[in-house]
Parts: structure tokens; sequence; C-alpha cells
């Protein structure tokens, strides 16, 4: 089940820990040629602050040959891109996937509707990694 919010944020449970949902996700980008930039390991920084929270890491992942197209089209979405999938554990436990709805980023950037294509690579992986 996947639970849009008024936000633009879809959030979508995954059956594993974040770490698990990270390398599931690391691996199919991997696979698909998509370019992992970097991952944010917030839980971890907080850590080295001395401060603890639940388990929570942001990709960042895109490819120019996609991104490109959609920025000259709509130079804003630039503070959008690349493409972002947060992993993050909830107080009880559970592990969601979040990221920007593609239909939010075209309305909140006037993206162009044959480009939407571009900025709507998110889903299929984050379904099939929940799993």
């Amino acid at each position: 089940m996947t639970a849009a919010t008024d936000n633009g944020i879809i959030n979508t449970p995954s059956n594993h820990s974040v770490d698990e949902t990270v390398e599931k996700l690391r691996g199919i980008l991997r696979d698909k040629g998509i370019n992992l930039f970097t991952i944010v390991d917030h839980s971890g920084e907080a850590e080295k602050a001395g401060m603890k929270m639940p388990p929570t890491k942001l990709l960042v992942f895109g490819n120019p040959k996609g991104g490109t197209p959609v920025m000259l089209a709509a130079p804003s979405i630039a503070i959008d891109l690349p493409l972002k999938v947060l992993v993050w554990e909830d107080s009880r436990g559970t592990t969601w996937l979040s990221y920007n709805s593609p239909e939010y980023l075209k309305r909140r950037h006037g993206v162009p509707e044959d480009l939407v294509k571009n900025i709507s690579v998110v889903g299929a992986p984050v379904q099939t990694v929940a799993e």
C-alpha cells in the first residue's frame, strides 16, 4: 500500500529494515544504470553529535540524460533534483520509503507533460524494494 500525502510526499511501507531496504534499492538503481550520487545517513550523523534518532537514510540518485531536459524546461526543478528517497523507521519500528510525487513536482515546477516520465522513475523501484 502506498499513501500519498497532501504535501506531495508518497509514503510506502517496507517489509525490511532500513539497512536492508537501502541495500535493495542500491541494487535496483545499479541494475538500471541509475547513478547513486550519495547516501546521507541522518541517524549516523545524529549519533556522532551525541543524539539518538531512529534509522534514517536519504538516497540521492538520478541520470543526467533524464534530468537535464527537465531542468532545461523547468529550471526551478533543480532544487528537487537529483531524485531522492528517504528510508526511515517510525516509532513502531516500521520502515518507510518516502519520495516526492511526480505529479507534485510537475505542478510545483510546471514540468511539461512529455517530461514527467523522466521524474517518474522512483515508483517502480520503491514498490519492488518494499515487497
